[in-house]
């Protein structure tokens, strides 16, 4: 799996070229924040609809594809339902990460945007976010490129696992 990144602003959204932008969706978060919030504001307020009608909660383990051209250069954004803010953790975050993996495969997906789960409200920090998909993914080649949303101070710290983790596997 190749990492990149970009920061979680709308206009360097904008700029990222993939099918697919999977974010995370908390169940006490209303209006939505994060990318969920950056997709809803272009959206004209979609997401805060769907949830205000009970369509969607961010209960953990829901997901749902939600198209978004032309207000978005994605086909379709992937919400995440995490669950509370509050009792989201790593056992949390490794449960909606193996979630979003085996989705984007079913989905044929080998690229994709990517808000890790919890990490617009630091549940997990990125470093530790970035082991947790790392071990997940493992060699499987389904995932060609994701695209990571963080901030550039968090970009760094995931880079340095990602290092760590490439050494680990050759080593």
């Amino acid at each position: 799996m190749d990492l990149r990144f970009v920061s979680p602003q709308l206009r360097r959204l904008d700029e990222c070229r993939s099918e697919l932008l999977a974010c995370a969706l908390a169940e006490d978060e209303r209006p939505p924040r994060g990318v969920a919030g950056l997709v809803d504001w272009r959206l004209g307020g979609r997401l805060s609809r769907l949830l205000a009608s009970g369509f969607v909660s961010g209960a953990a383990g829901e997901q749902l594809l939600v198209p978004c051209r032309p207000k978005l250069p994605f086909d379709k954004v992937l919400l995440v339902g995490v669950g509370p803010r509050g009792s989201f953790d790593e056992r949390a975050c490794e449960r909606a990460l193996g979630q979003l993996l085996a989705t984007l495969s079913g989905l044929r997906t080998r690229s994709a945007v990517v808000e890790l789960p919890g990490r617009h409200f630091d549940g997990v920090g990125a470093p530790r976010a970035a082991e947790l998909l790392l071990g997940l993914a493992g060699e499987d080649e389904a995932h060609d490129v994701w695209t990571l949303v963080e901030p550039g101070d968090a970009q760094r710290a995931v880079q340095s696992e990602v290092l760590r983790d490439r050494r680990r596997r050759s080593g």
